[in-house]
């Protein structure tokens, strides 16, 4: 099943990129693939984090939140994250359905409103919340979502790394490609360049203080999120991670988006 589907990721990357190098293509995919294949299995988690916005006088104002993720079989991962603090976002959720080819499906409450938002496709490269995030950035990135290009070998911070190029098949994506660098080590992104629909460098995110859970699964203590082109920047610091604590799909529902506490 594997290598079926391989298969027919790889005939998408070439049809989508013709002009790129097969063996650079097979590589890049081979990369996503495995990366991907590592961090499978996990089922479910929840964690606590703060998000720390400063704008570009270097002000800063920090939110509350939890998260919760679900793992779907032959398809993407469904999350919700939930707003504690401050008062005036407090109850605000946003519920996402990831999938590997079609759009991803969000929906955001609004408890001021009382009432729950449907995100269109074409607005989800807007910012999340006031954030550097973009709603696009906090589905799960599917290998299906992009097609690949092995870019170079590189050493990031003492560690060696592969940089791969990976380009969104949405028309609606907000990027025209990413750049990411990946630790060959543990195939683990530590740093990502999105290019805007004009091919301009947008924004950095650096992975930080890796954790392994489970004997297995890795994730960051912080993201940094830096927008070159506002001087903004936004960090999520994550604690808390609790792993395979029973989450079902009925914690995932629009209705759900109403109850949480």
């Amino acid at each position: 099943m594997r290598a079926n589907r391989l298969f027919l990721l790889l005939s998408l990357a070439l049809f989508s990129a013709a002009a790129w190098s097969q063996s650079d293509i097979e590589k890049g995919l081979e990369i996503a693939v495995e990366a991907d294949r590592r961090d499978t299995g996990f089922h479910d988690f929840r964690a606590e984090l703060t998000m720390l916005l400063r704008n570009k006088h270097g002000e800063e104002s920090t939110r509350e939140m939890r998260s919760r993720s679900l793992e779907v079989d032959n398809d993407g991962d469904k999350t919700m994250i939930i707003f504690d603090q401050p008062r005036d976002v407090k109850g605000t959720a946003l519920l996402t359905f990831s999938h590997k080819v079609d759009a991803d499906d969000q929906w955001l409450y609004l408890p001021a409103l009382k009432r729950v938002k449907r995100i269109a496709s074409r607005n989800k490269s807007g910012p999340f919340m006031g954030s550097e995030f973009a709603y696009e950035d906090l589905a799960s990135q599917e290998v299906e979502k992009y097609t690949y290009r092995f870019v170079k070998d590189d050493v990031l911070d003492g560690e060696p790394m592969f940089v791969i190029e990976r380009d969104p098949v949405d028309e609606n994506s907000g990027y025209r490609r990413q750049l990411v660098w990946i630790d060959k080590a543990e195939y683990r992104p530590i740093k990502i360049e999105y290019y805007d629909r004009k091919d301009s460098l947008l924004k950095t995110l650096v992975f930080r203080g890796y954790r392994q859970y489970l004997d297995r699964y890795w994730r960051a203590d912080e993201m940094y999120m830096e927008n070159h082109q506002t001087g903004k920047s936004t960090l999520l610091t994550w604690r808390g991670y609790e792993f395979r604590v029973g989450l079902t799909d009925g914690d995932f529902t629009k209705n759900s988006l109403k109850r949480v506490k």
